[in-house]
């Protein structure tokens, strides 16, 4: 063995380039690999906003998800079960155990159509969306684990049905940035209040508090009233300004001696809250929408926070969530045919609206649209405790459909299948980690690679499962 060299020794050129030759060709190399974003990864808290590039191209930029929460019932909207008409009245071959005690079979009221040149079969529920169905990818054979609204809700938002973990708008978040830095890349709308389970729902978790959903109630039309304290009353925009210098100043010095992510996603928070204060009031302003686009829309609450949000998305907003109302209105245990009419007539035509907009304004193909709940409804009718029939459905965890639209969706397709009842699903059965890996992939990200480290271990979306739904994939 040679004696070590002097650590004083300097190299000569010769030297280097003997010692290194390798070494400038793994240069090279990873000078390419990075350019394919194959070292994509995690960034600093510091930079939590900046515009991150995915593990792969991405056929989608952004996402829109209608949320349904309360639970929409898949036999009378997206997977028509001709059987429950046959047993109408009569006790179910097989039943499965729900929330609630449920009777005899339970047709559906509602009339289904084939439409567009795939042939799918659509309720009169969802008559104008239905227009477009050569553009969705209907999911017949989701399934969740429980058949309760709180832990389902989480399963579907969060990927946990019972520990706390952050949302799927979170995680894109941390995975793709932000291509505006004026407005929150991840925006909730929900008229008139909260979902059960309130901001859990769109919680950044243990990932930087940047990331978490900004909530928006659109039942108002004055964005004073849409996002709160979006103006000072108390101070011009000369003075905020210097105000939130001097924090930042003293916020930096303060930072210098410790390692908080939580600091840094204050100190970013605070400075969105400010540049908000004028673009916010432009993309929330729907009187800048031509007459046609605002009546194709439709009036009403869904019509106006569809079209906010088709507004949020084109101004760089990566993933905005828009639940049909306060608490649950989809949980139809009574009455389901009055109930399911009226809620699905509220968002139909916005929903329809929205794929049509995005379309004519070349979106669609980057912009990933999910219509959905936390789960489905029974096929049999549910009884009050007198054991009489309240001409509804109870919770149905074993199965129910969701769509998605755009975005690299190979439209015009239905994946899976419930039984011939539309009790559980029994063919290609998709868990709700096989959606959210299907989602990130679409989104250019292997579900497995995009990861946080938190406590000791490499957390991701979907836990230890997931595969993607390729069939469905264009």
């Amino acid at each position: 063995m040679r004696e070590p060299r002097p650590a004083s020794h300097e190299f000569n050129r010769r030297a280097l380039l003997q010692r290194s030759a390798m070494g400038l060709g793994a240069l090279g190399l990873g000078g390419l690999l990075a350019d394919q974003g194959a070292f994509a990864g995690p960034v600093e808290a510091g930079d939590a906003l900046g515009v991150k590039i995915p593990h792969f191209p991405g056929k989608a930029k952004r996402v829109i998800h209608f949320f349904l929460n309360g639970g929409p019932s898949h036999v009378d909207t997206f997977d028509p079960k001709p059987a429950l008409a046959k047993y109408a009245g009569q006790p179910a071959p097989e039943t499965l155990t729900t929330e609630r005690k449920t009777g005899a079979a339970f047709p559906s009221p509602f009339k289904f159509q084939k439409y567009g040149q795939s042939g799918i079969e659509v309720s009169e529920l969802f008559a104008k969306t239905a227009q477009h169905i050569d553009d969705i990818a209907v999911i017949r054979s989701m399934y969740a684990q429980v058949p309760n609204h709180e832990p389902s809700l989480m399963l579907m938002n969060c990927g946990d049905s019972v520990l706390p973990r952050p949302s799927v708008g979170a995680w894109v978040m941390y995975g793709l940035g932000t291509e505006n830095q004026n407005l929150p890349g991840f925006i909730a709308m929900c008229p008139n209040g909260y979902p059960i389970k309130d901001a859990e729902n769109w919680r950044s978790g243990f990932l930087p508090g940047i990331y978490q959903g900004t909530f928006v109630d659109p039942q108002y039309t004055e964005v004073d009233k849409l996002i709160e304290n979006i103006r000072s009353p108390h101070a011009s925009r000369d003075t905020q300004r210097r105000q939130l210098d001097l924090l930042k100043t003293l916020n930096a010095e303060h930072r210098e001696s410790r390692l908080d992510s939580r600091l840094n996603s204050r100190i970013q928070s605070f400075e969105m809250a400010f540049r908000m204060q004028m673009e916010a009031a432009e993309a929330f302003d729907l009187n800048r929408e031509p007459q046609a686009i605002r009546d194709l829309y439709g009036p009403g609450v869904h019509g106006r926070q569809t079209l906010i949000a088709r507004r949020l998305l084109e101004r760089g907003v990566r993933y905005v969530q828009l639940w049909h109302g306060a608490s649950q209105p989809w949980d139809n245990h009574a009455q389901i045919e009055q109930n399911h009419r009226k809620l699905a007539g509220e968002i139909d035509q916005p929903i329809a609206a929205l794929l049509t907009d995005l379309k004519q304004r070349g979106m669609l193909e980057d912009t990933l649209v999910i219509w959905g709940g936390e789960f489905g409804r029974t096929p049999t009718v549910e009884l009050n405790g007198d054991g009489k029939s309240q001409l509804g459905r109870d919770h149905n965890h074993y199965g129910f459909s969701v769509w998605m639209a755009g975005g690299g969706i190979k439209g015009g397709t239905v994946h899976g299948a419930t039984d011939d009842f539309g009790f559980k699903a029994v063919q290609d059965r998709t868990s709700v980690h096989d959606l959210h890996a299907t989602i990130l992939h679409l989104l250019g990200f292997d579900h497995e690679r995009l990861t946080y480290r938190y406590a000791g271990r490499d957390f991701r979306l979907t836990d230890v499962s997931g595969k993607v739904i390729k069939p469905i994939v264009a």
